[in-house]
């Protein structure tokens, strides 16, 4: 069988969203009988040192069966716990041992992405063409055909579409129906060096603010630190279509001002500073061809404040290659999208808590997050049902 995993750029974002398909793609190559082809429209994977990726157990699980298990030590971490605190007074609230949901061989992992990319990519190098942009994609009689800008024409046996938020695949099948919306908030990211004085650089700390709140986790274990922030803010129509104004100096300068309790001397010691809109899906898009499939972003993006964007592609990859090797004529995509909801209930549901802003209602809300992170009943509800697949 051809199978042919498109890990395409994902516009506006900053970043690029391979991590499904390289695994799915090494799933499948470990089977002989399969034949893989990635297709990338870039001329090259870029692997800058950086930015942070957080991985809980159920797709670390997944991960151990193409042995990264036996990535490197240096290259990884694996915090016990997520500290919450005031963003307000800096204050700690409580403490979550995510450790707890561990087992000797999987345990909760963050890591640079780049270390996970070059690590899913390692044995793939024959596989990927560069520089490729589809422009068409036909399917007739089980055969999936693919038509790219510079006018080569390949068929493959399945075509999985795992090209981000803004998935022109996608677009190209359903002819734009199903558009990502900007969800009123702003991501702001960075790397924050071993050589700034933190507190705990072996946990997770999460800050809680109004309107806002921010991530810090480390990414390896030298004592670099990744920051995350996610602050409300509304943009025009206009002003979403345009990218390069997350470049512009004047309209950064303005969101960091607005950055609450965080100082102009923070942000001048945060390496490669970057702040991008978040778009999230609205809607799912199922094809009627049980030859095409989505994965990742390309399935479904939620909001980045549940941490299970990578673990949740990771996973659908793996439930995927799973149904087609087995030739399972089970619903893969209901099945996704059941698991898909509840994740993204849980998203909506940790942005609206975290960015409370009334002062009575912060209160209550921290009393409550005392209780419910030693509550072992709420957390296998919570968490355990995401983290055991």
């Amino acid at each position: 069988l051809d199978v042919f995993a498109d890990p395409l750029w994902s516009r506006g974002l900053g970043d690029v969203y391979k991590r499904q398909g390289l695994f799915i793609a090494n799933l499948f190559k470990r089977n002989e009988k399969y034949q893989v082809t990635i297709f990338e429209r870039n001329s090259l994977i870029d692997l800058k040192e950086g930015y942070g990726i957080q991985l809980s157990v159920n797709s670390i699980k997944l991960l151990n069966k193409i042995q990264f298990d036996k990535l490197e030590s240096n290259e990884k971490c694996n915090p016990d716990k997520i500290n919450f605190y005031s963003v307000k007074n800096s204050n700690k609230i409580c403490e979550l041992n995510i450790s707890d949901f561990n087992t000797a061989n999987c345990k909760y992992t963050t890591l640079k992405r780049s270390s996970l990319i070059n690590f899913l990519k390692k044995d793939l190098e024959k596989e990927i063409k560069f520089d490729h942009t589809i422009s068409k994609i036909e399917h007739q009689d089980q055969i999936v055909k693919i038509t790219f800008e510079n006018n080569e024409i390949y068929e493959f046996d399945y075509l999985i579409i795992s090209d981000g938020v803004f998935s022109k695949c996608k677009n190209l099948l359903s002819k734009n129906q199903i558009e990502p919306k900007f969800n009123d908030t702003l991501a702001i990211r960075g790397i924050i060096p071993s050589s700034l004085n933190m507190a705990d650089k072996k946990n997770i700390s999460l800050f809680l603010g109004s309107n806002f709140h921010y991530v810090i986790y480390p990414v390896s274990p030298d004592g670099d630190l990744n920051f995350i922030a996610v602050m409300k803010y509304k943009l025009s129509e206009d002003e979403q279509k345009d990218f390069s104004l997350f470049k512009d100096d004047n309209f950064i300068k303005k969101i960091l001002e607005k950055v609450p309790k965080l100082s102009k001397e923070f942000f001048d010691n945060i390496n490669d500073l970057k702040i991008y809109p978040v778009f999230v899906s609205h809607d799912f898009f199922e094809f009627n061809n049980n030859n095409i499939h989505l994965v990742g972003d390309a399935f479904f993006a939620f909001s980045p404040s549940f941490a299970q964007g990578a673990s949740q592609s990771i996973e659908g990859a793996y439930e995927l290659f799973e149904n087609i090797e087995n030739n399972i004529k089970s619903n893969f995509f209901r099945n996704r999208v059941d698991k898909i909801k509840m994740v993204n209930n849980r998203s909506k549901f940790n942005q609206f808590a975290f960015h409370l802003s009334n002062p009575l209602t912060t209160f209550l809300r921290n009393i409550f997050l005392k209780r419910l992170v030693k509550n072992k009943k709420f957390l296998e509800g919570y968490l355990g049902k995401i983290y055991k697949n």
